[in-house]
This record gives C-alpha cells, structure tokens and sequence, in this order.
C-alpha cells in the first residue's frame, strides 16, 4: 500500500502526452479512453481545461480531465466543466489517488471562476466527493438522454459561492465530449 503523501500531483503539459496515453490505456484496459483524451487535449472549445497527473516515485500513475461545458442554446454562458475520465492504473487504485485527483482538480477550477462540475460516473463513487446525483432533476439535462434507471450517474457539484444560483439548462459539451457514441455505453465501441 503506497502513502498518499508520496504522490504528486500537477498540471500536465505537452511533453506529458505519452504519460497519459499510457495511464489512460492501462487504466481502462483499452484504448478507447486514450483517444478520447488525446482529441479533447485538442479541442479548443474544451478550453479552459484543467488536465492533471499524479506521479509516484517519478512514475505517472493517474490522470483527470476536466473539460468546458456550456449551456446549449443560451446567451450567458457561466464558467462550467465536466470530468472525464478519470484514470488510474489498475495497480494503484482503490488507494486514494483517484480522490485526490478530484480535490486538486476542482481546487483548480475553482481558482479558474468555475461554477459546476458534472460527471457522468458511479453513483457509489463520486458522491463521496461532493458530486449530487440525477443533475437533470435539479435543472443540468445530459447533452444526450440518458435512461430513469442510471439518471442517478448524472451528476453535478456546485464549486463556487454562487452554488446552484446559476442559470439552468441543457448541458452542452466541447465539441469532441458531445458526440453521442461519448453518452451510451457500448461494448463493442472499445
């Protein structure tokens, strides 16, 4: 069991590319994840984006993604994102990294003027780091429906002092996040 005080953790840049590549791949098992990332990295409307790695003992262990998301077909546009993925090597997980990947990324969202943050992830998991289930009951529809039965894997966090004051509405993603293969879990898609 590693010591969480031996992680590092920090914002990426281009000479990180392969970093991720590699924990994204390992992570999921598949490279699906990884090309994912590599065309948000590229995708000037996911801007302001907040990309981070985790190191242990100079080797990069986990990566998080937060990306821009807007309200689709309003005039005011608050500062929002969505986290995805969220990657860790299989070695490494259940040992608290993917925690503090979250916390350092909101913390830098927050500091960006960030207002919310959704996620479309384990309803067991991402509670316990502040992230409300059902985002559309409380006025944030998906870009894309999503089923009663997982409505609950919708969720959104408020981060700033305005909270939940900000306007509603459908949520739309940066252009390589809102394509719907992104919002339908499909086997095959891998």
């Amino acid at each position: 069991m590693i010591q969480l005080k031996d992680i590092q953790i920090r914002e990426t840049n281009t000479n990180d590319f392969n970093d991720i590549m590699t924990v994204e791949k390992q992570a999921f098992g598949y490279d699906k994840e990884a090309q994912l990332v590599a065309d948000l990295l590229a995708d000037k409307t996911a801007e302001p984006m907040v990309s981070l790695l985790a190191f242990y003992q100079n080797e990069a262990v986990g990566h998080i993604l937060f990306t821009r998301t807007y309200f689709d077909n309003q005039e005011t546009q608050p500062m929002m994102h969505i986290l995805a993925p969220l990657a860790v090597k299989p070695e490494y997980q259940r040992q608290g990294i993917g925690g503090m990947l979250i916390r350092a990324g909101i913390e830098k969202l927050q500091k960006k003027g960030s207002s919310l943050v959704f996620v479309l992830g384990h309803k067991e998991y991402y509670p316990k780091y502040g992230f409300l289930p059902d985002a559309a009951k409380m006025g944030y529809p998906a870009p894309y429906p999503i089923a009663e039965e997982f409505s609950d894997y919708w969720m959104v966090q408020a981060i700033s002092p305005k909270g939940f004051e900000v306007e509603k509405g459908n949520i739309r993603c940066c252009d390589e996040l809102n394509k719907p293969e992104h919002w339908r879990d499909d086997e095959s898609d891998r």
